[in-house]
């Protein structure tokens, strides 16, 4: 969509992507430098992941064809939730 609302048949650039995130960021109150386009692309499967989503699951809907970059966002993911001393209460 551009910015009189209507929908146009090209795509957004990398860069347009960025600029939308990084205005919003501001509106919101965050740090633009923190944000950019690719936080989109690796926001989806940390999260779902987080969530418990099946790594099938998550790769068709993100269309990433192997599972070395998304296990890397899931293993981000866990983390905090997977680890030794977290199962004894540390």
């Amino acid at each position: 969509m551009e910015r009189h609302g209507h929908v146009g048949s090209i795509r957004l650039t990398a860069q347009a992507v960025a600029l939308v995130l990084k205005r919003h960021a501001t509106r919101a109150g965050l740090d633009p430098e923190q944000v950019a386009g690719h936080s989109l692309r690796a926001g989806l499967p940390t999260s779902t992941a987080s969530a418990g989503s099946p790594e099938r699951v998550i790769a068709a809907q993100t269309g990433y064809r192997g599972t070395a970059m998304l296990r890397r966002y899931m293993r981000e993911s866990s983390l905090f939730r997977e680890n030794a001393a977290g199962a004894v209460g540390l």
